[in-house]
């Protein structure tokens, strides 16, 4: 199934409204969609816009928890993001049943795998790409 450009636009916009002039998060989003969306050649099992909407909002929860609590690390982003993410989603009318796996994505996505996700592994893979270079 292949993507669809559309809504990328509106997931890129939502993060870009969400993080506003957070330029350095932004780019770390565009940059693991990129990657993620490369693998989606060798995942046919993948949903495309499940991959799309988790490289993209993955991160999200960073912003609940330095309000919070002054910093940011893989517990909070896990505990804050699923929250933040479906809120953005709903803003754009994403498919219910799709945002539920998005959460669960987010919500696991520095933990071990907790869910058998292909789009999972696929937003793990792409993360430790840009993470590490």
């Amino acid at each position: 199934m292949p993507s669809n450009p559309i809504l990328r636009a509106q997931i890129v916009r939502a993060l870009i409204q969400y993080f506003e002039s957070d330029d350095r998060r932004i780019d770390h989003a565009l940059r693991v969609l990129h990657h993620a969306e490369d693998a989606l050649a060798d995942s046919p099992e993948c949903d495309p816009d499940i991959v799309i909407a988790s490289a993209l909002l993955h991160d999200v929860g960073i912003k609940v928890s330095e309000e919070k609590h002054g910093h940011n690390n893989a517990k909070t982003q896990e505990q804050y993001g699923p929250a933040v993410a479906k809120d953005l989603l709903d803003s754009i009318s994403f498919p219910a049943e799709k945002t539920a796996i998005v959460m669960n994505i987010i919500g696991n996505h520095h933990s071990p795998s907790r869910f058998d996700y292909p789009e999972l592994e696929v937003l793990k893979k792409a993360d430790q790409i840009v993470n590490r270079g």
